[in-house]
């Protein structure tokens, strides 16, 4: 429970050298070769040394950027609510990380309101005028990515604004328009451009195709404006105040909504978007899905998104192998050489049990995992406890190499796997206020800059080019295929943790990171959870896991001992960069059980946990 945890976090950084590996023994299964999985979708920005877990009293935010943290927690002293705190720190981050989330895209929510878990999907919508055939070209053939991603054509009606409406109608305890001051000010008054948003600029190579973004981010002889550099955005700060006194009618209707139309459909790669679409926009509460591991419980978001019943999926999948065979062992975090800025890496059995569960999480999740509202997602079949204990079966002492996918009870249909790009641009919140009240949301524009497409200072989505780019295979449809109104397949995985015995909540995590994402999250809560690290310390941990194809291990990260150990187990292992950008608050308990709260963030961004 809780206090097996909770009493540690504050020692954690001098025990945190011990992790639990699982150990056991299994059939052999054949290695198997698969395409190449596309590369991290934001670049790295370099692996900061000196964060520590941040401990707090009464509340914190933590966020991908310092101001929006600072707009969280300014929000949380006047009073706030964990959803006003987020609402604040999105608009912040509209402004200062463009790149990965904004006003102009979409978004899941997890949130805990001290009774019950409710979850609120703002993920973009395809536009009433797209078709299955939107990514396909002349020939049959799938667009390339970049053709496909930049212009009107993968533009998707943003959500996130509606969701954030939805959640503070029920949830908010400020007023809605005192939470964009902040950001209304920052683009007013200008904010330094940071060394991450500077690398980000430099290295788009679609950037000066776009007159707005060359005319905002770029000097006038075309080079990208340095960090340090004062950049201020009154076309956004008009916006937000205009969205601040009218609420979120004012992107989906009027000026605002008039221009994302005529560029989107303009654009020399058009897309479909219409005033109706805007305006039709709705977002939806959704059920929470909530399964149990071990002494805890685990909560996420349901379909669209397909992080929920991953993550569910691999830490159910780890319970079977434990209750398989009870040879659990305690291996130790072996320390790296003084050039490995994480210090601990994780037992090379444990990589390869958790990277073999999430092969077979995967592969569920091509085939399966699409828009509820439109297809039969199997959800409850997916995490049947029955089933997992069938898919751990196929996980031996060596790698499978390529997972299939299972037969999970409550299937109504027969799909064709997905096989499109796996990006997305994403980033992440998470907030814990006063009255105990917390929030997990990640937000997206999809890839770097979504689709290149800006509107009076904000970004618009690329959103549409995560539906599959071919919509059946051998006569069968695939499940996550393009349809006018459905709402593309997610990787985001916003987590609340719970103790299974008092109901109480011990964490809010989440991570931006594309398809590998639910690798970040995995990581983190099994670290928080098996491992009893601080918040801080599992964020820090090497970044690892499986696509359902090689064995990613985090570049430069791990020892030559634990990349051999695995080869010997015969992963083909790939060592990439693995940019997340996760965010965690833990609620801990001391000695004589006064609560208190510790945070952490991501040292391979910008972020930032506060708290008072």
């Amino acid at each position: 429970m809780l206090t097996d945890l909770r009493p540690n976090l504050n020692r954690l950084s001098a025990v945190s050298l011990l992790a639990v590996a699982l150990t056991l023994a299994a059939c052999k299964t054949p290695l198997s070769s698969t395409p190449p999985l596309p590369s991290a979708p934001e670049i790295a920005s370099g692996y900061r040394t000196d964060l520590q877990t941040r401990h707090a009293d009464k509340h914190m935010a933590a966020a991908a950027n310092p101001l929006a943290a600072e707009a969280g927690r300014e929000m949380l002293r006047r009073g706030g609510s964990a959803i006003d705190a987020a609402i604040a720190m999105q608009a912040v981050l509209t402004l200062v990380e463009p790149q990965s989330s904004g006003i102009g895209g979409g978004a899941f929510i997890v949130l805990w309101d001290g009774k019950a878990v409710r979850t609120y999907d703002g993920r973009e919508t395809a536009p009433a005028g797209a078709s299955e055939k939107l990514f396909l070209q002349a020939d049959g053939k799938p667009m390339p990515f970049t053709a496909a991603q930049i212009g009107g054509r993968s533009v998707g009606t943003p959500g996130v604004l509606r969701a954030l409406e939805l959640a503070h109608r029920k949830h908010g305890r400020l007023p809605w328009a005192t939470l964009f001051e902040p950001a209304i000010a920052l683009a007013d008054q200008g904010f330094r451009i940071s060394p991450r948003l500077h690398s980000m600029i430099a290295s788009d190579a679609s950037l000066p195709g776009s007159p707005d973004m060359a005319a905002y981010f770029l000097n006038a002889d075309g080079s990208p404006k340095a960090a340090g550099t004062l950049l201020k955005n009154p076309a956004l700060a008009r916006v937000l105040e205009r969205i601040a006194n009218e609420g979120p009618k004012a992107l989906y209707e009027g000026p605002v909504a008039e221009e994302m139309v005529a560029k989107v459909q303009a654009h020399a790669n058009p897309g479909s978007l219409s005033l109706k679409d805007l305006k039709g926009y709705v977002a939806r509460e959704r059920a929470p899905l909530c399964t149990d591991y071990k002494r805890w419980q685990v909560c996420g978001m349901a379909p669209p998104s397909s992080g929920g019943i991953a993550i569910a999926q691999i830490l159910g999948t780890l319970e079977n192998l434990e209750h398989r065979d009870a040879r659990m062992a305690l291996a130790p975090l072996k320390p790296h050489t003084s050039d490995k800025p994480a210090g601990i890496e994780p037992a090379p059995e444990a990589v390869h049990l958790i990277a073999e569960a999430e092969r077979l999480a995967y592969a569920d999740r091509a085939l399966y995992v699409a828009d509820s509202d439109f297809v039969p997602v199997p959800v409850k079949g997916l995490v049947d406890p029955g089933y997992l204990a069938s898919r751990a079966n196929l996980i031996g002492p060596r790698s499978m190499g390529v997972a299939k996918p299972g037969t999970p009870p409550g299937i109504q249909v027969a799909y064709a796997p997905d096989r499109s790009p796996l990006r997305i641009s994403t980033s992440q919140v998470v907030a814990v206020d006063d009255q105990g009240g917390a929030v997990s949301m990640t937000t997206t524009v999809e890839s770097a800059f979504g689709s290149h497409v800006m509107v009076q200072g904000f970004m618009l989505n690329n959103q549409m080019t995560d539906f599959s780019f071919i919509p059946e295979e051998n006569g069968q449809k695939v499940a996550n295929r393009v349809e006018p109104g459905k709402r593309p397949r997610s990787s985001m995985a916003p987590t609340l943790v719970f103790d299974r015995q008092s109901g109480e909540l011990l964490a809010a995590v989440g991570s931006p990171g594309g398809s590998q994402i639910i690798e970040y999250v995995a990581k983190s809560v099994i670290g928080l959870l098996d491992w009893n690290l601080d918040p801080q310390a599992a964020i820090n941990l090497p970044n690892f896991g499986s696509r359902n194809g090689p064995t990613e291990l985090e570049q430069g990260q791990f020892s030559p001992a634990l990349i051999q150990a695995l080869k010997d187990k015969g992963h083909a292992v790939s060592e990439i960069d693995m940019t997340s950008g996760t965010q965690a608050i833990v609620r801990v308990r001391d000695g004589q059980g006064k609560m208190s709260l510790a945070g952490g963030a991501d040292p391979r961004r910008e972020g930032e946990a506060l708290g008072d």
